[in-house]
């Protein structure tokens, strides 16, 4: 080993040796708590309440649902060509049916949600696709689209894509 080496080691030594020297030998403890004589923290109970409250109803609130005066609520959507990457705006009220492409888009209900993390508009949208000349269309896309989770794509479309962007008058 190197001299200085050893004079470091030496060093580290004499450092922490008189903590060593004047540590105590004693260990302090709490004294035991004698479990027999705890008193339990939770608050006792009322016999005088117990028996109000059988006498009297208990009395629930109701929920008003309140639906808005001849507000016409308009559906506003994002949707997207694919083939040629341009975007569109589509304005469409309750039950109204506009047609992007050869899709035949229709909402029917749209309203508020509120979850623990975010906040949007939810809207019931059905999606027919015209491409196809059957007598028995069925729907692309038949469900609920969110305008807070935009990377949740419910259209399963090769050349469209949409997404809600809004709901005004909720």
């Amino acid at each position: 080993m190197i001299p200085g080496k050893i004079n470091f080691i030496i060093f580290l030594f004499l450092l922490n040796f008189p903590i060593t020297i004047f540590a105590e030998d004693k260990i302090t403890t709490v004294p035991l708590v004698n479990l027999e004589n705890l008193e339990p923290s939770f608050e006792k109970e009322d016999s005088e309440s117990k028996n109000i409250l059988k006498k009297e109803k208990i009395i629930l609130k109701e929920k008003k649902i309140s639906k808005p005066e001849n507000k016409v609520t308009r559906v506003n959507i994002v949707a997207l060509d694919k083939i040629t990457a341009k975007t569109t705006n589509i304005n469409l009220f309750l039950g109204e049916i506009k047609k992007f492409g050869l899709l035949e888009i229709k909402a029917l209900k749209c309203g508020n949600v509120q979850s623990q993390s975010e906040e949007g508009q939810a809207a019931y949208i059905q999606v027919k696709d015209l491409s196809e000349n059957l007598k028995n269309q069925v729907f692309v896309f038949n469900g609920w689209t969110f305008s807070s989770s935009t990377t949740l794509n419910p259209l399963d479309h090769p050349v469209y894509d949409f997404w809600l962007i809004s709901c005004e008058n909720v």
